[in-house]
């Protein structure tokens, strides 16, 4: 793969802002970061987060599917006396 093909991601963004040095030994010379521990809580921690968000925008839905069906039940016996 040529290097203009390489994509960039957010976070290697934001740890070339936070230490250009940092970035360059792991995405240049390749070598691993010495927070293996704290990485992995990182990666723990966002899929929990996730996981909490996919949640939310479920029940998000449920409320919004509820209130859609009560306003049509009312509307039907508004309608139906």
């Amino acid at each position: 793969m040529a290097n203009r093909d390489r994509v960039v991601r957010a976070s290697e963004i934001g740890e070339y802002v936070y230490c250009a040095r940092a970035w360059w030994l792991g995405a240049v010379q390749n070598r691993p970061s010495i927070n293996q521990r704290e990485l992995a809580q990182g990666e723990r921690d966002h899929r929990r987060h996730g996981q909490g968000v996919r949640l939310a925008q479920r029940v998000e839905r449920l409320a919004v599917g509820l209130l859609v069906a009560a306003l049509l039940l009312g509307v039907w016996w508004v309608l139906s006396r």
